[in-house]
């Protein structure tokens, strides 16, 4: 995926957790999430390190797991606890955002598929359906193709877009 989508998830997330609270709150929590669910992508890192595609810490490895969205959605849990804030409601949100990660990218046409059952297994999965194109890495997204994927994915995500960006009336204003 371009991570269009995964934004747009992340996004909307962070939008159903701040509910009606001040922009401020609203736009932190939309970036927060978006961030926690553009975070299994952070792996491409491993081609910096020359560490294969297919090794379990590869792209689309390891961070792409639920096992991953689990513990990053513990972190979370404990962080919101500190911070007073409801931790099983912002753990869930955030292992929703994470584990989203993968799910979506087993959706795609192409590459490896994506290792959601690691450390219990390191076979990389897609789902039974392909609809959103695979993206291409890198400088290749300026391409025909990179450009085509972005279409798709602004358009297969626009609810989310809408539940995320849509004005609402303030309780306020009700």
């Amino acid at each position: 995926m371009a991570s269009i989508g995964h934004a747009a998830v992340g996004l909307a997330l962070g939008r159903y957790e701040a509910g009606d609270g001040s922009t401020r709150r609203r736009l932190a929590s939309m970036v927060f999430f978006a961030a926690l669910a553009l975070l299994p992508d952070a792996d491409v890192v491993a081609f910096v390190f020359r560490i294969p595609y297919a090794a379990p810490w590869g792209h689309r490895g390891a961070s792409h797991s639920f096992v991953f969205a689990a513990g990053v959605a513990l972190v979370v849990a404990l962080g919101a606890k500190w911070a007073s804030a409801p931790p099983l409601r912002w753990g869930v949100l955030a292992f929703l955002a994470v584990a989203s990660h993968g799910l979506l990218d087993s959706l795609t046409d192409g590459g490896l598929g994506a290792a959601l059952l690691w450390p219990f297994s390191n076979a990389r999965l897609f789902a039974p359906v392909q609809p959103l194109p695979v993206s291409p890495i890198g400088a290749g997204m300026l391409s025909p193709r990179g450009m085509y994927v972005v279409g798709v994915e602004l358009l297969a995500f626009i609810p989310f877009w809408a539940y995320a960006l849509w004005p609402r009336k303030s309780a306020t204003r009700r």
